[in-house]
């Protein structure tokens, strides 16, 4: 009897010990690299075990598997013995063992523990890192063995580095964050931009040719000069034969320096001033364009189509605005904004508005797939604003008061003559074919409305210092960005409204046919 009592007591102590293995798994499976290497410069008791755990993972999960394995085989048998002792038939032990222990490990071992291990990854970790590194300095050789034995019958790798094998689920980590309000519904939209600039073009950001402002190589410096201050830009594309034949690019504070003598003499012609210009495909990725205008220190691009004829420019401060959104100052305060709320049944949005961000705006009946009537439809337009919507139900240049529908939505063309007395449409008023119904829009929260309504926001740090913890798993605006994007001192500048991560152009789209 006494030899039974002590089975049993034995299996008791086995049961949690399992259940310490199963939570220091999950919470190794948790903890991210980053984050342990913070605890160790914080000088939390045990990072510096749990760092040395991290940097070999795949072999101290291995060996806590063994280890929780052995716990529960062990205790499935004394319990069968101990019963089949106590009961007088063998079979009937066995059968109530396996009943009891499925239940134990399912609750005890595998679900509580192995939650308590993901939902507090950095406590568990620290707290069992230290036993975990001497039980793996004990048992090395048989985890390297184990190691070994499992990589000749599953060759190939048998351990993800890290949390992520996808971009996917990355994002869907972001996510996560901005609804448990870990993150902001600002910081989550930045994240995703930065990925999205991978899959970005150049021609997609670009200020497009007819909204260039330029200069002819025998314009006087002074015309030149003044003419960068009208349209607010410091960088004036020159042009020689025509406008697909940029020369180069005058900057102001050259053509200031020139014009007061301080850089060669006060008669300088401006192709003695200019500077060379940097060309760029339209096809070119944006990422790409961004590190390369980093590694030269150039702020402005002209932008060439596939005939070799020039597209528009970019500037850096384009290519920002994709990750953080519109950039403007004080100097843009006649800007047209790219989304005014009206009423409950009209909304204002500019011309120059990308597509993409119109179908956000307006995305309702959302299907399965994530898609919704307005935005099929946008995709089968193969269109790039707003204004190029237009022309594209219209099968004709659109002019101010052009009508059209699109999936239950009424789009009505604004704008008048321009500074050259070009008839453009500036922007769109949007409102629902249906007399009685509101317009169904999309608009974002602000700042202010998403901290009032997430609770514990402030949390960023729990109070242990431990980082709150994820789920697992002149004219016309003729010319671009003529201004440096980067310096925010600058008086001239190169501004422009965009909604989200997109670019919207300041003033309105041509309605003249392209040569």
């Amino acid at each position: 009897m006494s030899s039974t009592v002590t089975m049993i007591v034995i299996v008791v102590l086995l049961v949690p010990l399992a259940g310490v293995f199963a939570a220091a798994d999950a919470a190794l499976g948790s903890v991210s690299r980053a984050r342990v290497d913070a605890l160790v410069r914080a000088g939390r008791p045990g990072a510096r075990a749990l760092s040395r755990v991290v940097a070999d993972r795949p072999r101290h999960v291995n060996l806590l598997l063994l280890l929780r394995l052995i716990c529960e085989t062990a205790a499935t048998v004394l319990l069968a013995v101990a019963l089949a002792r106590s009961i007088g038939t063998p079979w009937l032990g066995l059968l109530l063992a396996a009943v009891i222990m499925v239940v134990v490990s399912y609750v005890l071992i595998g679900v509580g523990p192995r939650t308590l291990g993901r939902q507090h990854p950095y406590r568990v970790g620290l707290i069992v890192a230290i036993p975990i590194r001497a039980l793996a300095t004990l048992l090395s050789p048989l985890a390297t063995l184990l190691i070994v034995v499992g990589n000749a019958i599953t060759p190939g790798p048998g351990f993800r580095e890290g949390p992520f094998s996808s971009e996917v689920e990355l994002r869907e980590l972001v996510d996560m964050a901005s609804t448990r309000g870990v993150v902001d519904e600002d910081e989550r939209q930045m994240i995703h931009s930065v990925f999205e600039l991978g899959d970005t073009l150049a021609r997609e950001v670009m200020v497009p040719r007819p909204d260039v402002v330029w200069a002819d190589r025998d314009t006087p410096v002074d015309k030149v000069v003044r003419l960068a201050l009208k349209s607010g830009y410091s960088r004036i594309p020159v042009l020689g034969d025509g406008i697909d034949d940029v020369i180069g690019v005058a900057y102001l504070k050259d053509l200031v320096a020139a014009q007061h003598g301080v850089r060669g003499t006060a008669d300088a012609q401006l192709v003695d001033v200019m500077r060379p210009a940097t060309f760029v495909p339209d096809s070119k990725q944006v990422d790409e364009l961004l590190k390369e205008m980093q590694r030269s220190r150039n702020h402005m691009a002209i932008v060439v189509d596939e005939y070799g004829g020039t597209a528009g420019v970019v500037t850096i401060e384009d290519i920002l605005e994709e990750i953080v959104g519109e950039i403007s100052d004080e100097y843009d305060a006649d800007e047209i904004a790219p989304v005014q709320e009206l009423d409950a049944r009209r909304v204002r949005v500019a011309a120059r508005l990308p597509v993409e961000d119109f179908g956000e705006l307006f995305a309702v009946g959302v299907d399965d797939d994530g898609n919704s009537p307005l935005t099929l439809e946008l995709e089968a337009a193969d269109v790039d604003t707003v204004g190029g919507l237009l022309a594209q139900r219209l099968g004709k240049v659109p002019l101010p008061g052009a009508e059209t529908e699109i999936a239950g939505l009424h789009l009505l063309a604004e704008g008048g003559k321009d500074a050259r007395g070009r008839v453009r449409i500036t922007t769109v008023l949007v409102s629902p074919v249906d007399p009685d119904a509101d317009l169904p829009l999309q608009l974002p929260p602000s700042r202010e409305d998403r901290r009032r309504t997430e609770p514990g926001r402030e949390d960023r740090v729990a109070g242990d210092g431990t980082p709150p913890e994820l789920p697992d798993g002149v004219a016309d605006r003729s010319g671009e960005s003529s201004a440096a994007g980067g310096n925010g001192h600058d008086p001239t500048h190169d501004a422009r409204t965009g909604t989200g991560g997109s670019a919207t152009r300041r003033e309105g789209t041509d309605v003249r046919p392209r040569s």
